[in-house]
């Protein structure tokens, strides 16, 4: 699916005080893409989806959501645009269900206020089976839950409060390797849904895994934007690495030998 970016960022930055946390980064976010962001720690990664999700405003640059330009002043103004993030944390509660989790600060109401709990119930039970989780019982505390179910409860609950981009925050890094296959295959199915996602990871494996587009940071900088076919996983893993430099700083003690 080839449209116009839901959201396209030009030379974005971020200042804190005398810190440059960013620096001149551009992203291009396409309904049915999945958008790679990734870096070491200290790259600039959590500033920059603070800037998507409404949390920081950018200091400098151009930001369009539909081709318009947007300062969101709070994350709820993100998500009224259709930009939902879905953090480590998960903003869930352990010791309450799955289906309170599932629409916490978002409940379906009826007559007098009463809670409509059994069509919330059937709902969860719904929407997290088109992201491939079958849940017997949506009663059960979400604490109960492995780490990549959660993951999915998050991710199904996102989508059906209609986001049209998605942006997830290190999804896999806790994860073993059966737990980040379930969260990798939610993010293949959000974007066969037509949902541009950004996928925020450490992780050039996974990254090249699911990615159509990947933007590698360090330092606060962009090293490029590139699109599946231009990069594999041992360029991404020189990039973030530091291996390009490492390359030519050998090439430059090898000439003054």
């Amino acid at each position: 699916m080839r449209d116009e970016p839901i959201i396209s960022a030009r030379a974005i930055g971020k200042t804190f005080a005398s810190v440059i946390a960013l620096h001149d980064v551009d992203l291009d976010v396409l309904p049915g893409q999945v958008t790679c962001v990734l870096g070491d720690n200290g790259a600039g990664k959590s500033t920059l989806i603070k800037i998507l999700a409404g949390v920081h405003p950018h200091s400098s640059g151009e930001f369009l959501v539909d081709g318009k330009p947007r300062r969101f002043s709070s994350p709820l103004q993100a998500l009224r645009a259709g930009i939902a993030t879905v953090y480590q944390d998960l903003a869930m509660i352990p010791l309450m269900s799955v289906w309170r989790n599932f629409f916490l600060g978002n409940e379906i109401v009826g007559f007098a206020g009463a809670l409509k709990i059994a069509e919330m119930k059937r709902t969860t039970s719904e929407e997290l089976a088109r992201v491939g989780i079958d849940l017997r019982d949506v009663d059960q505390p979400v604490g109960t839950l492995s780490g990549g179910e959660r993951q999915s409860v998050a991710i199904a609950r996102a989508i059906h409060r209609g986001a049209r981009v998605l942006i997830l925050d290190e999804p896999t890094a806790a994860l073993g390797v059966k737990q980040s296959g379930v969260v990798l295959r939610n993010i293949q199915a959000a974007r066969e849904r037509g949902i541009g996602v950004v996928f925020i990871t450490h992780n050039p494996q996974h990254a090249t895994l699911v990615g159509d587009r990947f933007l590698v940071l360090n330092r606060g900088a962009s090293l490029g934007q590139f699109e599946r076919a231009d990069v594999d996983l041992e360029d991404l893993t020189a990039l973030m690495s530091g291996g390009a430099e490492l390359a030519d700083l050998s090439r430059e003690l090898g000439e003054r030998r």
